[in-house]
């Protein structure tokens, strides 16, 4: 269902713009430009969010995926943490209870929060996989699950018109770096940040 227009709906279209700028930088090979794009774009979706109570908890997705890319991801994950104390069960809200978790090194909670995304898409399935092995500090399953997540982006998905990166196993790829469990997929899509 398409959000009604208004500030919070410019806002999101900025985010997504600035996200979008973000991800070219970074497959350019500009980290520092790429990462304040993406940090940017996280202070956007935070905006988005406050200006009109969201349809789903796409932009909260948005804001962790930003931040964590961008390195502000323990403050979004607080932020995230905060919107979410009555949360309405669903697999995006699930998805960004997870990720703010896995930010906090919150693994228990992480694994439960990934388990409502199953109710989701293929996607939401996938990235399930992904944070579970991560909270389970499982190197092969997680693996496997971020692999499949970039065959998804390389053959199906693009997520934001005119920018192809896996920014989903991007950010995986960085919070498994923290626990020892990075497997560097191999793709054009996930830049490897320095």
């Amino acid at each position: 269902m398409p959000l009604a227009p208004g500030r919070h709906l410019d806002l999101l279209n900025e985010a997504l713009e600035l996200e979008a700028q973000g991800q070219a930088a970074l497959l350019s090979g500009d980290t520092e430009r790429g990462k304040e794009a993406m940090r940017g774009a996280a202070d956007l979706y935070r905006c988005s969010w406050e200006h009109a109570q969201p349809d789903s908890y796409g932009r909260l997705i948005g804001l962790l995926k930003a931040a964590v890319i961008g390195g502000a991801g323990e403050h979004a994950a607080a932020y995230v943490r905060e919107q979410l104390n009555d949360f309405a069960a669903s697999p995006a809200a699930g998805y960004a209870l997870a990720i703010a978790a896995l930010v906090q090194e919150q693994d228990a909670l992480a694994a439960n929060a990934a388990e409502t995304m199953r109710e989701g898409s293929p996607a939401f399935v996938r990235a399930a996989d992904a944070i579970v092995a991560l909270a389970e500090r499982d190197a092969r399953a997680y693996e496997r699950a971020v692999r499949a997540i970039v065959a998804d982006f390389e053959t199906r998905d693009r997520h934001l018109t005119g920018v192809a990166i896996a920014d989903t196993a991007l950010m995986l790829e960085l919070l498994a770096a923290a626990r020892g469990l990075a497997c560097s997929p191999s793709s054009p899509l996930l830049p490897t940040l320095g």
